[in-house]
């Protein structure tokens, strides 16, 4: 019992980050019709600034306990490097798919060489700072109070995203640019502001995701790219532009990654995208997305 419960939080604390990055993903595709090959790039720049700012806080002697706040305002505040990115991408949303994706995938790469010139090519780790949080025990099984925290902050974040696209004004502005960018305009709607802060918001849970995470992991460069085709197949099992699809396609890839990883761990990307490939053959649409006319 205590051996499945530790491989249940592993998976539940793993699709916590996953979320973060998956619903970023759909927030930017759902209203701006934009693939966002750069959402890893931009979670490795989440993780790369919590270093810095975490390791400042330690040289200043900041209290442990508001490391975690620290590293969500942290990627509050790189998130807005979406606000620049969106004008780049700007020029492309009445073109092609195939222009999206090659755009976005050069900015990838054109962050990772920023990262790459700021932070050089080697890993950089914090020294254990998520065990300062102790463990708690539950049924028997051990896990990190780190971990629980980053849970409940996605599951936080999950629920004002809720309120904030079925409740408020905005929501309700954001639902109808997605549905018809050229009838929100005749309406009223600045639909360019609508565009940046969609965009802005996709980053910033970006790169809250990758500074929540250093804590119990070294920030490389390739950690974007592992990152990002994880959160594809979360992406593809719930349907594209789906919220609720991001919270059960990331349970899903992140339990099913953690199973693997204990009983067959060279098998750990094959068994998540067996699961993508029988939605695509059975559900193309994803298990929340809409089927197409």
């Amino acid at each position: 019992m205590a051996s499945f419960l530790n491989v249940l939080m592993a998976g539940v604390f793993q699709a916590a980050v996953l979320f973060l990055v998956a619903a970023g993903l759909q927030l930017i595709f759902g209203v701006q019709r934009i693939f966002n090959l750069a959402c890893g790039a931009i979670y490795a720049l989440g993780a790369y600034t919590g270093i810095t700012v975490t390791s400042w806080a330690l040289a200043h002697g900041l209290p442990v306990y508001l490391f975690p706040i620290i590293l969500i305002l942290t990627g509050v505040v790189s998130g807005l490097v979406g606000i620049p990115m969106e004008r780049v991408v700007r020029t492309i949303y009445r073109r092609p798919e195939s222009f999206q994706l090659l755009l976005t995938f050069a900015l990838m790469l054109i962050i990772q060489d920023v990262l790459r010139y700021f932070w050089g090519a080697d890993p950089q780790q914090l020294d254990n700072v998520a065990m300062v949080f102790g463990t708690f025990s539950l049924l028997g099984a051990e896990m990190p109070a780190y971990n629980a925290m980053v849970i409940m902050a996605a599951g936080a974040m999950a629920i004002g995203l809720a309120y904030l696209l079925g409740h408020t004004s905005t929501g309700k502005i954001l639902r109808a640019t997605a549905e018809s960018w050229e009838i929100s305009a005749a309406m009223g709607v600045n639909v360019t502001r609508v565009f940046v802060l969609v965009f802005m918001l996709g980053t910033m849970l970006s790169t809250i995701g990758g500074a929540l995470v250093i804590p119990t992991s070294a920030a490389s460069l390739e950690m974007g790219v592992a990152l990002v085709v994880e959160a594809f197949a979360v992406v593809v099992i719930g349907g594209l532009g789906s919220m609720k699809g991001a919270v059960v396609g990331a349970l899903i890839v992140g339990l099913v990654r953690a199973v693997a990883l204990v009983f067959y761990p060279e098998t750990e990307i094959l068994a998540i995208y067996v699961i993508v490939l029988g939605v695509l053959i059975w559900r193309p649409s994803g298990l929340y997305g809409r089927v197409a006319a």
